[in-house]
């Protein structure tokens, strides 16, 4: 597809990133703005075509060469309708953003799941280029994951599939933001990681994390390093977790590659070691010898290069 282009658009509870790029992936343009969440559906909407209009206009592409536009956002999507039902930190409910963006510029619209997104994007430009089969899970705030099965993007039944972060691995843990008990979200996430390290604090444990006016993943990780005792305790424990998530994930999908991305994936090799331990302990032998655990390879754009690579996706379905 020389001199052809796609729009992508990663949609965030506090920034719209926008994005142009050639079908080799190239970022021609990009644009960002706040999403001004806070006053409400249109004004969101309102953004995310600003968005997409600067991105055409900044990069001086001819609007007839423009083939598709992608976008990725969090929360539950009717991807088949193109509707946003709701999402986390958007005001959006069942809202048709596809039928919206169709409207204004006359060209295909594809959305779907960040999660989904950030898979695709791996797949097509990143870790899992040339790869057939991949799953990618994100460890950050929360945890989420997408997998590309024999080529194609595995979206489910209800297209929410691959809710990684609610899979349950302790039916008497900690409650998670979803209202379930023990969710791998509410035990390994970055975000689980600080609240457990605040907790052995409040209990007045032993520790240099107690030296910092505010604890999160980053802290934990900064001090197991140098060597503190809590910080690795903790640590050990959510890592362990994240293990059993993701030997869960190589035995049901007996992917070729699993990627890690976010945050928590940026703590350095201790983190894919400890991975890998669990793995071999609670994998067919088969099966983990098989598939490598990789760190995601797309960085700060990792986002809107994956809604590029939904529309590439997509629109190569129907030509």
């Amino acid at each position: 597809m020389e001199n052809k282009y796609i729009i992508g658009i990663d949609l965030g509870g506090t920034k719209i990133n926008g994005a142009l790029a050639n079908f080799n992936g190239d970022i021609i343009a990009k644009y960002t703005l706040p999403t001004k969440a806070e006053d409400g559906e249109e004004a969101v909407l309102e953004g995310i075509i600003s968005v997409g209009e600067m991105v055409l206009g900044e990069s001086k592409v001819n609007k007839d060469d423009v083939l598709a536009i992608g976008i990725g956002c969090p929360g539950i999507l009717n991807v088949k309708e193109g509707k946003i039902i709701t999402a986390p930190n958007l005001p959006f409910r069942n809202f048709n953003v596809v039928k919206s963006l169709k409207d204004k510029f006359n060209i295909p619209v594809y959305l779907d799941n960040d999660a989904n997104v950030a898979a695709i994007g791996e797949y097509v430009f990143g870790a899992g280029k040339g790869i057939n089969n991949m799953v990618f899970i994100t460890v950050s705030t929360g945890i989420g994951g997408g997998a590309v099965l024999n080529g194609r993007i595995y979206r489910g039944n209800t297209c929410n599939a691959m809710e990684i972060g609610h899979m349950t691995l302790e039916k008497d843990g900690p409650r998670c933001n979803c209202g379930n008990y023990g969710c791998a979200e509410a035990l390994a996430s970055g975000t689980a990681i600080g609240k457990a390290a605040n907790e052995a604090i409040k209990k007045e444990e032993k520790t240099s994390l107690a030296h910092y006016e505010k604890v999160t993943s980053f802290e934990v990780f900064k001090e197991a390093e140098k060597g503190d005792e809590l910080a690795q305790k903790v640590l050990n424990k959510a890592l362990n977790y994240l293990g059993i998530c993701v030997a869960n994930v190589i035995t049901s999908f007996d992917p070729e590659v699993v990627i890690i991305g976010g945050g928590v994936s940026k703590g350095g090799q201790i983190v894919f070691d400890k991975i890998n331990e669990v793995v071999k302990d609670r994998c067919f032998e088969s099966m983990w010898k098989s598939t490598s655990i990789v760190p995601a390879a797309l960085g700060t754009d990792a986002g809107v290069i994956g809604a590029i690579a939904l529309a590439i996706m997509e629109r190569k379905d129907t030509i």
